[in-house]
């Protein structure tokens, strides 16, 4: 297990995720105390929870169902402030 402070985490990311991918797990600290663990993801690829399931099995709201939004009415996207 390894542990890194927030500023080293910030340079050292892509480096930090390899080590989790090899199975290592990296314990990232704020001012010496441990705020978060990254490790890495079991294949899960298929699995859905309980919550994800109901919600795409509830019924549809009918008065969005044919919701648009008129073309005209948005800026080009050269014009459109993302943030």
């Amino acid at each position: 297990m390894t542990t890194v402070n927030m500023h080293d985490a910030k340079t050292q990311l892509s480096k930090l995720v390899e080590a989790a991918e090899r199975g290592e797990t990296v314990i990232i600290a704020r001012n010496g105390k441990p705020a978060a663990r990254l490790c890495a993801l079991e294949d899960v690829e298929g699995q859905w929870s309980p919550q994800a399931l109901a919600f795409f099995a509830a019924p549809s709201t009918p008065e969005l169902a044919d919701f648009t939004i008129p073309r005209d009415d948005l800026l080009p996207l050269e014009d459109r402030e993302l943030f």
